[in-house]
């Protein structure tokens, strides 16, 4: 691998969560990984005993991961100017297992699981006579 270097003048994050990586330098594995569970209800209630990850088969179903090509692509390339300089980077939020990286790494891993829960309260059908 070619050796190049990043030059950044200026970042700003304005947040980051659940999971989320901000990596300046070099690496060579990079992971990230969340677990999320959002209950959305009409009414205010926690009961408590919520939450549990091995309950819910999206959690504990393993990903499968895709097979490499058979043969590698061949790639060449010719960097002219080794350098790579970027005034500024503005990003307004990482999060759910998102990476920002500046400079070079060998392996990312990522993995985000969430689920969304909407209770709505139960509706009665009323019909309005004039």
């Amino acid at each position: 691998m070619q050796i190049r270097s990043s030059h950044v003048k200026d970042i700003r994050v304005k947040s980051m969560l659940l999971g989320a990586v901000m990596e300046v330098g070099d690496s060579v594995h990079l992971s990230a990984h969340s677990n999320v569970i959002a209950i959305q209800r009409e009414k205010e209630i926690f009961y408590g005993n919520e939450g549990n990850f091995q309950e819910i088969p999206l959690f504990t179903e393993p990903i499968p991961l895709p097979t490499p090509p058979f043969m590698p692509p061949i790639i060449h390339k010719v960097n002219e100017i080794p350098n790579i300089t970027v005034n500024c980077i503005s990003i307004i939020g990482i999060s759910a297992s998102a990476i920002f990286h500046i400079g070079n790494t060998d392996h990312v891993s990522l993995e985000s699981r969430i689920w969304h829960q909407r209770q709505l309260e139960e509706r009665t059908n009323s019909v309005h006579k004039e």
